[in-house]
């Protein structure tokens, strides 16, 4: 079976199709799917790695990388978003995973802290990550801040 391609790109790297892409994808996942209406282009993604995944030559999955300190005090992962339409694919761990290798090769930790939507507990939990917050809200959806040592 056919698996996801992954590219690392810093901001200034991206093409406007490939940034137009996976602003699109955020915007169908986090904001309409989620019918959540908040700032998704939030000022950071000058600051972040860009771990985009493609199949079949289509942005399918993606998620922002910081160094520690641009984000939160330890490196760390967001935006981390999979296409509806491939989700039954379970790539979500293979983009986690992706993303847990990209911050250890060009950053040089493996110590993350992320804010996880609640429901994706478990999932993150499989991931090597461990719950170090009560919950929160952010943008009105529950909230757990997680960290990976």
């Amino acid at each position: 079976m056919p698996q996801l391609q992954f590219e690392i790109k810093r901001f200034n790297e991206l093409s406007t199709t490939e940034l137009y892409h996976l602003l699109q994808l955020r915007a169908e996942v986090f904001i309409v799917e989620q019918n959540c209406v908040y700032q998704d282009i939030d000022g950071k993604d000058y600051k972040a790695l860009h771990l985009i995944g493609t199949f079949d030559g289509k942005i399918v999955a993606y998620s922002r990388l910081f160094n520690a300190g641009d984000y939160f005090d330890n490196a760390s992962i967001g935006r981390v978003v999979i296409a509806a339409a491939f989700r039954d694919r379970k790539w979500g761990h293979d983009l986690v995973q992706a993303a847990i290798s990209a911050i250890e090769h060009h950053f040089g930790t493996t110590r993350i802290t992320i804010s996880a939507q609640l429901y994706l507990k478990k999932f993150y939990e499989v991931n090597g990550f461990e719950a170090v917050s009560d919950t929160y809200l952010e943008d009105n959806i529950p909230h757990i801040e997680m960290l990976k040592n």
